[in-house]
């Protein structure tokens, strides 16, 4: 059985599928955009001094979200 987070709660190494993000996110759009879908798989890489910005990989390219941005995608792990 999956477990659900925000990429707010993953460690480094986690690897995980998008499950949604938040249509109250202001840019949900643009983060769609960046390819950030429900079912894309994608892996946590590492948090910045002091925990944000927060990096993942996902479809090959390395992106780096502030940490407001990050918790309002939920994955599953």
């Amino acid at each position: 059985m999956a477990i659900l987070k925000t990429i707010t709660e993953l460690n480094p190494g986690d690897k995980g599928t998008i499950e949604a993000i938040d249509p109250a996110c202001s840019l949900m759009t643009r983060l769609q955009e960046l390819g950030l879908l429900p079912g894309t798989p994608f892996e946590f890489i590492r948090r910045a001094p002091w925990g944000d910005p927060l990096e993942i990989k996902v479809r090959g390219s390395h992106l780096c979200l502030r940490k407001d941005e990050a918790s309002f995608i939920s994955v599953s792990i």
